[in-house]
């Protein structure tokens, strides 16, 4: 049975890194409608299996994995209903891919640190509360003394000036490697 301290920890990294399982999954099941279920069955999962979860190992991989075999359950079931879907093959094929991205987001994070890094300390310090501490604009504006408006220009034009900052970078850096 796992802590709360591990719930916690495997809770925060399963949202945190929701976006990215959520296109995995998709990519494997290639249908919107099985993706939440895959999903659920997923969270149900790792919540069970949370004390298996080392910190400090990749929790991308671990929740791939899950996500992976549940995605495969999900589309035998649906095979039965002679839905098409993808081989088993070709789902490992898919995951064996991940290398490569690995490779991508690690380069990608430490650009983005360094673009970061040239933000206006209250530009920096509003991203930081928006996406690392997940405050809603309303709460940003009440710690920072500013409108709820002046918060969504201020994290429109800092989202601008970062996604920019990245293309020029990755651009000089890495032009060959398709990340």
């Amino acid at each position: 049975m796992p802590t709360s301290e591990q719930l916690a920890l495997v809770q925060g990294l399963f949202i945190q890194h929701l976006p990215t399982l959520r296109g995995f999954v998709l990519a494997l099941v290639g249908s919107f409608d099985l993706v939440d279920d895959v999903v659920q069955e997923t969270f149900i999962t790792v919540n069970a299996n949370a004390s298996a979860f080392q910190p400090g190992t990749n929790f991308r991989a671990w929740v791939c994995t899950i996500a992976r075999f549940k995605a495969l359950q999900a589309l035998d079931s649906r095979a039965r209903k002679d839905i098409e879907r993808l081989s088993p093959e070709v789902v490992e094929a898919l995951c064996a891919h991940e290398t490569a991205e690995d490779w991508c987001t690690e380069q990608q994070l430490r650009l983005l640190s360094s673009c970061l890094e040239k933000l206006a300390p209250q530009a920096h310090r509003m991203v930081e509360l928006r996406y690392q501490h997940a405050q809603r604009p309303p709460e940003i504006a009440r710690l920072m003394g500013w409108t709820v408006n002046a918060v969504h220009v201020a994290l429109s034009r800092s989202r601008v000036f970062l996604r920019d900052c990245m293309k020029r970078r990755m651009n000089a850096e890495n032009a060959n490697y398709g990340c």
